[in-house]
């Protein structure tokens, strides 16, 4: 794989991580993703949140079919398995990843912007799962991480029927959380990564692993994790001093938002 197919930028305490493959959508090749986990294993310690975006008019068209070779079921497990270990560097890394999405949100592009903590599209964002109508499953991950923001019965009716979603459709269903004008992803998703990068490391460390877990547990746990979560981030000298600058008016406070 050409280097020149994933550009990784260091802008500050924000990393870029781009997609750069436009005349195939940014489909995504097992090389492209192996590079993608490779990207998140070498982020420098000064990184504080990172950015994923696709150059072109699409974020990401999904898995490139033209790499699609028989294969048998054990050859099918391991190809499913090294997507999961490197989408989760992703999302169970060491900082928030925020995705930038416009154009086509499609297969394992859908499975590669779920695996983000922040999603942001643009008014040319559409999403999809075409695996049912081309015989497959879903494979790096989306039939954990899609239903969690979607529900599984929404997600088997895009698998089923080959439903697609359009920007304003998606982000009231829950597949982004801001819709920006078009052209305008990348930009809104810088300015949350920036905002994101000037938080405690523990406290978006714990946003990132604690919570989701906590989310699955039953209430009891829930609970008792909270409070160890919760002890931990209070105790980190960072947090003290941030808690000092509030008491004695050095910090802002919470103001309404436009």
């Amino acid at each position: 794989m050409s280097q020149a197919e994933l550009q990784v930028e260091h802008q500050g305490a924000v990393t870029v991580v781009r997609l750069n493959r436009p005349s195939k959508r940014n489909a995504l090749s097992d090389r492209l993703v192996l590079a993608i986990q490779e990207a998140f294993l070498q982020l420098p310690a000064t990184t504080g949140a990172v950015v994923i975006d696709g150059a072109g008019e699409h974020f990401c068209a999904g898995l490139d079919l033209s790499e699609i070779r028989e294969r048998d079921a054990v050859e099918g497990l391991h190809h499913s398995r090294m997507w999961h270990k490197a989408l989760n560097e992703v999302e169970q890394g060491r900082v928030p990843v925020v995705a930038a999405l416009h154009g086509a949100v499609v297969g394992g592009g859908l499975e590669l912007a779920s695996a983000c903590h922040i999603r942001v599209a643009d008014a040319t964002t559409f999403y999809a799962l075409p695996e049912g109508s081309r015989g497959i499953f879903v494979g790096g991950g989306g039939s954990v991480r899609i239903p969690r923001l979607v529900g599984t019965a929404r997600m088997s009716d895009m698998m089923l029927t080959g439903r697609v979603y359009n920007a304003v459709d998606g982000e009231r269903l829950g597949f982004a959380q801001y819709l920006v004008d078009e052209g305008q992803a990348f930009d809104k998703a810088m300015a949350l990564a920036q905002r994101i990068a000037t938080n405690a490391p523990l406290t978006n460390y714990a946003l990132m692993h604690a919570l989701p877990r906590i989310a699955d547990q039953p209430s009891d746990h829930g609970f008792f994790t909270e409070s160890l979560i919760a002890s931990i981030a209070q105790s980190a000298p960072e947090a003290k001093q941030r808690v000092r600058d509030f008491l004695e008016g050095r910090a802002g406070k919470v103001q309404k938002s436009d």
